[in-house]
């Protein structure tokens, strides 16, 4: 395996691992009834202690793998001498150290009691993917310009969680509007979600469009650059999550009332979807995070 390609899987792991714990967590602390909440929590789990693990290590692992693309190839991976000097002497390294912070902030919070587990593990998950902001392509620019670049990047990380990451536990909601005693529950669950959600899309785009215009200045339109190929099928994959989230909303949610069970299948096959393009949407975003952005 190449350096470059497993820090690409690297950064991948790390950033679907974050996105499930904030947007999961950020949603049952602030949206989803005390006591279906802690029963999601509890099914989520095993989940969240292998994403806990994941963040983790691939955010130890992270430094060296910098230091090697950034040096002469694997063997600067553990070269010390390397990794001190890209820790201490580049924007890769100040912005891991902040991610280090965050990430360890995360084991004591799998102790807590549930409720309080669900609002540490939002917040502490939520700290890793804004200091995300601090080692990407927001480091390029300097002064007002750049605190608004690295703000908007958390933003665009932070809704993108909030959206794509709240996912998992909406399909196990779903799965509870079919159990008498979770159903009042579920369902104020799923209409907080939705109302949420819209919020939270809108903040994607809006945010993902500034976000190109300060990294490219214009929308991807050059195909002979990787980076804005991978920029473009990221646009189009994202315009297809909100085609999908609109469809579920508008298309099959009103008919509940009517044809409940083939509605609820059909949101949580979209539901599926959504996870599926949301996971391909963020291997893209590690793969062309590691490119010149031209």
């Amino acid at each position: 395996m190449g350096l470059e390609t497993a820090l690409v899987l690297c950064r991948f792991a790390h950033n679907v691992s974050a996105m499930f714990l904030w947007g999961t967590f950020a949603y049952l602390a602030l949206l989803v009834p005390k006591s279906l909440a802690v029963e999601i929590g509890q099914r989520l789990r095993p989940a969240s202690g292998i994403a806990v693990f994941l963040i983790v290590a691939t955010t130890f692992l992270a430094l060296p793998l910098q230091a090697g693309t950034i040096g002469q190839g694997w063997t600067d991976v553990v070269d010390l001498g390397t990794i001190r000097d890209v820790l201490l002497e580049t924007s890769v390294g100040r912005g891991w150290a902040l991610q280090v912070a965050a990430a360890l902030l995360l084991l004591p919070a799998l102790a807590l009691t549930p409720r309080r587990a669900h609002a540490a593990l939002a917040v502490a998950s939520g700290l890793v993917l804004a200091s995300l902001a601090f080692s990407g392509h927001a480091t390029m620019q300097e002064g007002w310009i750049g605190l608004a670049h690295r703000s908007n990047d958390m933003l665009h990380v932070l809704s993108g969680g909030a959206w794509i990451g709240a996912l998992v536990p909406v399909i196990v909601v779903l799965d509870r509007l079919r159990q008498a005693e979770w159903r009042m529950a579920a369902q104020t669950a799923l209409m907080r979600f939705s109302s949420a959600g819209h919020v939270a899309v809108a903040l994607v785009i809006a945010s993902g469009v500034v976000n190109t215009t300060l990294v490219l200045g214009h929308l991807p339109a050059d195909w002979t650059s990787s980076y804005q190929l991978l920029l473009a099928l990221k646009i189009i994959l994202v315009a297809a999550l909100a085609g999908l989230a609109l469809i579920n909303r508008y298309v099959f949610v009103p008919r509940m009332r009517t044809r409940e069970a083939r509605s609820l299948h059909a949101i949580r096959l979209g539901t599926l979807t959504e996870i599926a393009l949301g996971i391909v949407v963020l291997g893209l975003v590690a793969w062309f995070g590691m490119l010149e952005p031209v």
